[in-house]
């Protein structure tokens, strides 16, 4: 039976995830109605996943150009100008779904898709991160995700030879059944050497490279726009299966290729497969194309063209060539042991016409399917920002050494020591921060140039009042790369959010873009990428508005950085930035009260851009080696951090709350601040009269504790194996 034979019913369009107006709007443009294998063309197509129809409405909002930009949203990465003739490329994407499914493979395939993104564009992938969110400790099956995500991510990088130097993980009963695993990736390329998607020249030949082609995957952009319920675990054959190996020699083919001048045009096949890249690349380019899917490398027998066209099998590449290059291109490939086949050719009909066994399998127009696919400006409710909480709400905790110590071996406060040290964080050998610092960064190889990157997020500010929370995660990533002594330069993101057919997780997505773009133009970060992941919901139980937030920043000069690890004894420590003391949303008041409760910290986006120059200066000008933002936790919580990451202790000066509850100045989670150590307080102070920051001495390095006197000493020793032993201890219990 071939696609033709099958008759298309109401069943059948549900089930390829259209509706009953899509379908109408399907049989517009067709003229007739669909074979199955059109139909399925347009359900990926049209998917939430591939044509983002929720969401394009506010994502045009966003401010995405600056100086430095190369390429904004519209290609596979965003790619910034970075000086000297180079650029660096990046994006960020979600693999949720798969990741729920099949955890091990869900992630492993999120990190093979995400590299392909960004070395399509010309650039060599220098650095990964990633941004996981699990369901609470207790649930049942978060150990046994968690494990296979950090294996998965682990065994793809580390096979491939890319560095994973940094990411978050977060816990939260709302994660129960829809974790999220979102992968970043970052590349380096000549800024005149980059590689775009859009396909001309009538007649030139359509080439596909890399894997077989198998029916792993088929309509997992279609599993990836939909809810789970109860029976999830059978779309387990939506989740592809994916080889590092393979991936490595790809890289190193597409790599060799582009440094000639046979490729008119690249796409990756991601989500949707060859089915996407084909009518994307065609779009773009105004033309139409052939395809004879009878050339289709496969490797399973009697696929059909249903199957080719929607499978989403990993490692592999569409590209545009010159003519009379077949051969040349062929060559690279078979000594990369890849399959290569010409499997098509442009035309100047604006049409997609698929060929199988000599026959006509299917035709179809192609910027509908790419350009027009539906757009909804769907219903919304804003949420209101809640009450405050005032600190004389909110108790002081009866041992102010023990609520440190609970913080600390909170889950989302814990050491992700278990995680990254199974990640190869200093393969390729130009790691200059590893994980665990604010930002990682990175040498541009045989240079004194560093890329900062950092993913972040804090999805409770982003419920209780989206537009605060998405403008927070811009601003935390901006102070991480500043903490290094970066320039923040651009930013890509995630959105993963709920159903938005419901008005209120509609309201959230817009609300957290609000935000989101607010602080992006603000701060001069333009997003330049990014990815929509929506229905993340299991049983009509959403996850919580999650925007993550990826920026990459530019250090000149990697021996002008600081990092967050005390470095000397008696050194000053001073505070970088005003504290009011705000408890709301804190993750004092969660872990220790078990309230989630009150308005977000207030955004101050001129407040963060002064503190941000400031603490950039002062490290530029050598005045500063340890610098780390204040965030979860607040002043007490960073702290710590620092003087474990150094393994220097420091006494802290009550007296330097002023007329703040020291509960509230100590666990608070005001924006726009830092702390920060240093050996020149005269000069850090003049620096910052200048810039017209507050700056307050808060103690001073030294020792093997961390006191705050009249009040709790604690040694570094009992710290570290709380904060180092929460992770190690859970994943050690039977699964």
């Amino acid at each position: 039976m071939t696609a033709a034979d099958v008759k298309i019913t109401p069943g059948i369009v549900a089930e390829h995830g259209l509706s009953e107006e899509e379908y109408g709007r399907v049989l517009e443009i067709m003229g007739r109605e669909p074979n199955l294998l059109e139909l399925g063309i347009f359900s990926v197509m049209w998917s939430e996943h591939c044509s983002y129809k929720s969401s394009k409405k506010w994502l045009k909002t966003l401010p995405t150009s600056g100086p430095q930009v190369i390429q904004g949203p519209g290609e596979n990465a965003g790619v910034v100008d970075i000086g000297g003739g180079q650029a660096v490329v990046f994006k960020i994407e979600s693999h949720n779904h798969p990741s729920f499914i099949e955890p091990y493979q869900g992630a492993a395939t999120g990190v093979g898709g995400i590299l392909r993104d960004v070395f399509t564009m010309g650039a060599r992938p220098v650095a990964n991160l990633n941004a996981l969110r699990f369901g609470s400790p207790d649930h049942p099956k978060t150990r046994h995700l968690l494990a296979g995500v950090v294996e998965g991510i682990g065994g793809y990088g580390n096979c491939v030879g890319v560095p994973t130097v940094g990411g978050e993980v977060n816990f939260h009963p709302a994660y129960n059944g829809n974790i999220l695993v979102n992968a970043m990736t970052v590349g380096l390329a000549d800024s005149d050497k980059i590689f775009y998607s859009k396909a001309t020249g009538i007649g030139n030949p359509v080439v596909y490279v890399g894997s077989k082609t198998g029916r792993d995957g088929i309509h997992g952009a279609t599993m990836a726009s939909a809810e789970f319920d109860e029976d999830s675990d059978e779309k387990r054959p939506t989740v592809q299966v994916g080889d590092p190996f393979t991936e490595k020699l790809l890289i190193e083919a597409c790599l060799e290729l582009m440094a000639t001048d046979m490729i008119v045009a690249i796409q990756d096949m991601g989500a949707a497969g060859l089915t996407s890249s084909s009518f994307e690349m065609a779009s773009k380019g105004g033309t139409g194309v052939e395809l004879d899917l009878d050339k289709v490398p496969c490797r399973e027998e009697g696929m059909i063209p249903y199957e080719m066209m929607l499978s989403e099998s990993q490692e592999r590449m569409l590209m545009v060539l010159k003519p009379g290059r077949e051969d040349q291109a062929r060559a690279i490939f078979e000594k990369w042991d890849l399959d290569f086949a010409v499997i098509g050719k442009l035309t100047d009909t604006g049409r997609m016409v698929l060929t199988f066994g000599g026959e006509v399998v299917g035709e179809l127009p192609i910027d509908p399917l790419a350009e027009a696919s539906p757009e909804y400006d769907r219903p919304w409710e804003a949420t209101p920002l809640p009450a405050p909480v005032s600190a004389g709400e909110v108790p002081e905790p009866e041992d102010y050494g023990q609520a440190l110590l609970a913080l600390m071996a909170s889950p989302d406060l814990c050491s992700r020591r278990w995680i990254w040290e199974q990640y190869d964080h200093m393969v390729m050998g130009d790691t200059v921060i590893r994980p665990g610092g604010d930002a990682a960064l990175v040498r541009v190889h045989g240079s004194q140039k560093g890329i900062a990157v950092t993913t972040d997020c804090a999805p409770r500010y982003c419920l209780a009042h989206p537009e605060t929370g998405g403008a927070q995660a811009v601003a935390e990533a901006y102070r991480n790369i500043s903490a290094t002594g970066a320039k923040p330069l651009a930013t890509t993101n995630n959105l993963n959010f709920g159903n938005p057919q419901r008005k209120r997780i509609m309201g959230q997505l817009v609300g957290c873009v609000q935000g989101m773009g607010r602080a992006c133009a603000s701060l001069d970060t333009p997003i330049v990428s990014g990815n929509v992941s929506l229905y993340n919901e299991t049983n009509g139980q959403g996850i919580l508005p999650t925007p993550v937030i990826g920026m990459v920043g530019l250090l000149e000069d990697i021996e002008k950085r600081a990092v967050i690890a005390f470095g000397k004894e008696g050194q000053a420590i001073f505070l970088v930035g005003r504290s009011e003391g705000h408890l709301g949303q804190s993750l004092y008041l969660r872990e220790l009260f078990g309230r989630e409760e009150g308005a977000p910290p207030p955004v101050d986006l001129g407040a963060e851009a002064a503190c941000g120059s400031l603490v950039r200066a002062a490290i530029e000008q050598g005045l500063l080696e340890a610098c780390h933002d204040i965030s979860d936790g607040g002043l007490l919580v960073a702290l710590a951090e620092m003087a474990l990451a150094g393994g220097i202790g420091a006494e802290i000066e009550a007296s330097a709350a002023g007329e703040t509850p020291l509960h509230a100045w100590l666990f608070g989670e005001d924006q726009a601040r830092y702390l920060v150590a240093t050996d020149e307080p005269a000069k850090l102070a003049a620096l910052a009269e200048t810039a017209g920051v507050t700056l307050t001495r808060v103690g001073r390095t030294g020792g093997a504790s961390l006191t705050l006197a009249g009040r709790f000493t604690i040694s570094l020793d009992e710290m570290k194996k709380r904060h180092e032993g929460w992770l190690p201890t859970y994943m050690s219990r039977e699964l």
